[in-house]
């Protein structure tokens, strides 16, 4: 099969490679289907209306499984999770775009556990890396606007997803402990929708959901005694972090002036003390305000003041004199939207705290990784120029994030993901950023289906030791990355077969493939399978002594998890970037099996391949082996497997 005929019929996704088939290998929307979907959300004659007061809004009815209210890089991928493991979902977002603040309004550098490029080799895997590869091979112009567009389309191209753009939630009703149903309003399309749902996941960053429900909240930092951290203030307070408003700017041919309005800030040499403004094209993080106020109700005030400042270093950087060689710079894009930090965090049964990101503890119920800095910033931002910008202290080693603070300690089917999460001040100044949230937001979507399907409440999963080892297992299936836990799905016959190949070096055997892990740990274990790639390829065989009836086959391989991979405006940080195909992901392969008769069939013969994590569905056939030949890569020497699973 080549690449797009391992798509059905229904339709595909632009941004879909063949190898990235969700589990149930669910073909994408067609065009067809889409709008159905936007034709139900338009009554055919107006409903009732919701109140005396709104006269022209027409109420409309949705009843689904899962509500996943806030659009930005943790719902995205909260409901692709969760509809991909059969739950219909609802995803509301109140801009009329997604990505919150990676997308085009705001600019900013997805970045998690590796720390930027601090700590290689932890790049997050699962959905997030599908997002990242796709970007890459897809965007190498390095676009915005892009990335807007490949959010749109991969949570457009799921049948289970229902997209509200623009409509912002307000209210919802609460009885018996449980978060019933959920007002949603879209004055662009005059609708207010009534959205029932058996679980409700709060990814709105400002807790919005949790605040219209009740949910038990913080705000804030505590005071250092409440959970014995030493990075924690004497006394508890009501400040965070503050907002940032990024720019970007480019060289053009001839001098172009630049005047700052009357109202920017008047910047000199002495606010930029520990500022340095030697890099132009893409703007700075500490342009930061707002934090020692309240990031929500003052968002107007933090609006002004970040674009005062930010005409103001400009301003410092064209006309102070200090930096003559920016004369053919201009501006291109300011962002008005305050990228944000800090507000609302809810409370679960768990509080993440200081000491476990420094401990790296393991959690019976951990189901993502963090490895962020303890990264907090003056709450003052830019008018504590005296001040560091940030003070980081790194964590020894990747740390787990718990599903207990991922779910609502008061109202049973609330969970949450992203900034926040259930954590202490110190805590979240780690978890807060974009790709931790990420894997948050898959983690709580994939429990949420899994809550719909059984009947659970998400403590009633924690409780529940077998639903919550099978919720890692699925996780770790969707490569999701785990600490200290490793594949041993009893479905997955791989894990039951012997292992050999045409070739392979010697610090990666062909047994890694079934050691469970599907990363290399940094400065540890290997859990790759390499070889060279000879004249006709290499190939990876698993054998069984009576042949097993398979009708999935999933192989993970290398995607180059020791380079940074995000979307940037900074040259600097792009250094090192490989924008299009990962040099070291198998390209062009073959699956094939070997039946009753003993000769090979072909499975699945793929070319072009770039993405990480790839599935292949087919009718049943009992196999006594299976084979994956491979006979290019995207630009490396060797043919690199982490992991192959069989299923029925």
């Amino acid at each position: 099969m080549k690449r797009r005929d391992l798509l059905t019929s229904a339709g595909y996704s632009l941004f879909v490679s063949a190898a990235s088939l969700p589990p149930a290998a669910v073909a994408a929307q067609s065009a067809d289907a889409i709008r159905k979907t936007f034709d139900k959300l338009v009554p055919a004659k107006p409903r009732a209306q919701v109140t005396p007061n709104e006269p022209n809004m027409t109420l409309v009815d949705l009843d689904t499984d899962v509500l996943v209210a806030g659009g930005g890089l943790t719902g995205v991928c909260a409901a692709i999770s969760a509809a991909r493991h059969g739950a219909k979902v609802v995803l509301v977002q109140d801009r009329s775009r997604l990505g919150g603040n990676s997308s085009s309004e705001v600019k900013m550098h997805v970045v998690g556990a590796n720390s930027h490029k601090g700590r290689p080799g932890w790049r997050e895997g699962g959905l997030l890396e599908e997002l990242r590869l796709a970007d890459a091979f897809n965007n190498e112009q390095r676009c915005w606007e892009m990335w807007d567009l490949l959010l749109y389309d991969k949570v457009m191209s799921e049948p289970n997803i229902t997209l509200l753009l623009e409509s912002s939630l307000y209210q919802a009703a609460v009885r018996d402990g449980q978060v019933r149903e959920a007002l949603v309003r879209c004055d662009k399309s005059e609708h207010i929708y009534r959205i029932k749902a058996k679980q409700f996941i709060d990814c709105t960053g400002d807790s919005r959901l949790g605040l219209e429900a009740g949910a038990e909240m913080r705000a804030g930092r505590e005071a250092r005694a409440e959970f014995g951290e030493a990075l924690a203030p004497e006394k508890a307070d009501g400040e965070t972090l503050g907002s940032s408003i990024l720019f970007t700017s480019r060289v053009y041919p001839k001098a172009m002036p630049f005047r700052a309005p009357e109202w920017a800030r008047k910047v000199t040499k002495e606010h930029l003390k520990f500022r340095g403004t030697n890099a132009w094209e893409y703007g700075y993080w500490w342009i930061e305000w707002g934090g020692d106020r309240d990031t929500i109700r003052d968002n107007e005030r933090i609006r002004f003041e970040l674009l005062s400042i930010v005409m103001g270093v400009w301003d410092y950087i064209k006309n102070s004199g200090d930096h003559p060689e920016s004369s053919h710079y201009a501006l291109d894009w300011v962002g008005m939207m305050p990228g944000k930090r800090g507000s609302r965090r809810l409370v679960g049964d768990y509080t993440l705290r200081q000491q476990d990101l420094e401990k790296s503890v393991r959690f019976e119920d951990a189901v993502a990784i963090g490895g962020w800095p303890m990264d907090d910033h003056p709450p003052g931002g830019f008018d504590k120029a005296e001040l560091p910008p940030a003070v980081q202290i790194r964590t020894q080693e990747v740390y787990s994030i718990p599903l207990r603070s991922l779910y609502s300690r008061n109202l049973s089917n609330l969970l949450m993901a992203g900034r926040n999460i259930s954590a202490s001040h110190v805590a979240f100044t780690s978890t807060r950023v974009m790709a931790t949230c990420a894997v948050e937001g898959q983690a709580a979507g994939t429990a949420a289906a899994m809550c719909v399907k059984h009947g659970l409440t998400p403590r009633g999963l924690y409780q529940d030791k077998n639903r919550l080892r099978q919720l890692q297992q699925i996780l770790l299936r969707d490569d999701q990355t785990i600490s200290g836990v490793r594949n041993e799905d009893p479905a997955d016959v791989a894990r039951k077969a012997a292992v050999s190949a045409s070739a392979a070096l010697p610090e990666t055997p062909a047994s890694n493939v079934l050691t469970g892990v599907t990363r290399d740990v940094p400065k540890g274990e290997r859990h790759m399978w390499s070889a060279p790639l000879g004249a006709e390829g290499a190939h990876l065989d698993l054998a069984w002594p009576a042949p097993q009836r398979i009708s999935q086959v999933q192989i993970t391989f290398d995607s180059g998890f020791q380079r940074e991979l995000t979307l940037t405006s900074s040259n600097a940080i792009n250094r090192g970037i490989m924008r299009g195909a990962q040099k070291e992901t198998v390209r062009d392969y073959q699956l094939q099996y070997r039946g009753a008769n003993g000769d090979w069939k072909t499975l699945a013969d793929v070319k072009g391949n770039y993405q990480r994590l790839a599935r292949h569905s087919f009718a049943a056939v009992d196999a006594s082996a299976v084979r994956v030949r491979i006979t290019a890569t995207n630009g490396d020497e060797l043919a690199r497997v982490f992991e192959i699973r069989c299923y029925a």
